[in-house]
């Protein structure tokens, strides 16, 4: 790859010959294959809170830092924005029907779920491959998403866990597609 002479070149994109629909878009975003967490908080009021998440990345080693991003659009945004700490539960390949729950609307989608207290407060699910407990340090406004920026404050993993995947729309457990 070589670099461009004129460095004010380099910020300039190249015009694009062909525009996309957003639902191209996302269908091409689907190609890129991610993990399933669930993403838990409890208000400021004790409400529990949660949802499914593939947008999460891991930021800096030190501190350690992950970020989620959130829809602008769900209901859930304003308990998120307003929780102190969260747990960020990285989905087994046998946890599917959790990630299936935590992306319904209009339902208690903890009940019947077990759950326990994490060291920050917020729920952490059983059987995750990984949790990550955090702590809320920013959001930043991107287009039709928030940004959640985290200091992780606890984390474990489930050794020999398989995950849980999502591809072009649909979740997978079993790696040998």
């Amino acid at each position: 790859m070589s670099l461009p002479s004129d460095p004010a070149a380099a910020d300039t994109p190249e015009p694009l010959s062909t525009p996309f629909t957003p639902e191209e878009f996302r269908a091409a975003l689907g190609q890129f294959t991610t993990g399933v967490t669930i993403v838990t908080a409890r208000t400021p009021e004790g409400v529990l809170v949660g949802l499914t998440a593939n947008s999460f990345n891991s930021v800096s080693l030190s501190p350690p830092l992950v970020l989620w991003s959130l829809a602008r659009q769900s209901s859930s945004l304003s308990a998120f924005l307003s929780a102190t700490h969260y747990a960020i539960n990285v989905l087994a390949a046998d946890q599917r029907q959790l990630a299936e729950r935590f992306a319904r609307k209009g339902i208690d989608r903890f009940e019947g779920v077990q759950w326990r207290e994490g060291l920050t407060g917020a729920p952490v699910i059983p059987g995750a491959v990984a949790v990550f407990e955090c702590a809320h340090r920013s959001h930043h406004d991107a287009g039709d998403h928030v940004i959640f920026v985290s200091q992780v404050a606890h984390c474990n993993r489930r050794i020999g866990a398989a995950p849980l995947v999502f591809h072009g729309g649909r979740f997978f457990s079993d790696l040998n597609w």
